[in-house]
């Protein structure tokens, strides 16, 4: 793919990621901008380009504007942007992508189904893009801009994409949330998270290989009532931990029929 311009629209952890990766990609960061001012300038310093606050500022050779910001933003950006011919997408899993309709002639969504933080590096040839576009020749383009950073191209319409958004949250926060339940009851006890570590790695290691169907274990899935009993007594001083207990037992007994 030649070189294209690109301004990014947010400064958090997609923006930062994305910006680096296009940068690494042979693309031009032409602007980014931001209302947290601080953020913008750390990522136009690793990008080599300008920054701002101001949406309406986008230089004229724009190729594409990607918009990497909280859901809740968008609509309110797209209505000040002033876009051009640049094709205009965002990164949401769920928002639509006729949030755009009225506000430019092409867009879509570039949303990358992976879990960003600043600090750790991640492969971005992995990570999963999922493109949808206003008209066959944008999608076409924005699915050649994400193939310039990544291996792992999806055509993907809005139904489809929160279909994925809610399986997502299942897998990743959810699970996450899961963890830190589970290193509060350790640090209770002056018990390390670490002594976790091993079986949360080899259980994420199975599923890469194996239906998640196929590797449910524990108390719950064997009927294991005297088991459970026995976790409950202990969780009783904490009712809300108890009944979540007891609602995913039964789940995963519901599952395993």
């Amino acid at each position: 793919m030649d070189r294209k311009n690109i301004v990014i629209i947010g400064s958090g952890n997609v923006a930062t990621h994305l910006a680096i990766a296009f940068l690494k990609a042979g693309h031009r960061i032409l602007s980014v901008i931001s209302r947290n001012q601080n953020n913008a300038a750390q990522i136009a310093e690793k990008t080599r380009s300008s920054y701002s606050s101001d949406y309406t500022s986008i230089p004229a050779e724009t190729d594409y504007i990607i918009l990497a910001v909280k859901d809740e933003a968008i609509a309110e950006i797209a209505s000040k942007l002033n876009a051009g011919n640049a094709i205009v997408a965002h990164t949401s899993g769920s928002v639509e992508m006729t949030v755009f309709e009225n506000h430019a002639q092409n867009f879509g969504v570039f949303y990358p189904l992976q879990t960003f933080h600043k600090e750790k590096e991640l492969e971005i040839r992995e990570v999963p893009f999922c493109i949808e576009g206003n008209n066959e020749t944008t999608a076409n383009s924005l699915s050649e801009l994400a193939k310039s950073i990544s291996n792992n191209i999806h055509f993907v319409n809005s139904e489809n994409r929160k279909v994925l958004h809610v399986a997502a949250v299942f897998a990743c926060n959810f699970t996450n949330h899961f963890y830190t339940i589970a290193e509060s009851i350790l640090v209770e006890k002056n018990l390390s998270l670490d002594i976790l570590r091993p079986l949360i790695k080899e259980t994420a290691l199975q599923v890469m290989d194996k239906s998640p169907s196929q590797l449910q274990t524990g108390p719950a899935f064997r009927g294991d009532e005297k088991i459970m009993q026995q976790h409950l007594n202990y969780l009783a001083a904490k009712p809300e931990l108890a009944e979540l207990y007891k609602k995913l037992s039964e789940s995963i007994k519901n599952y395993k029929r």
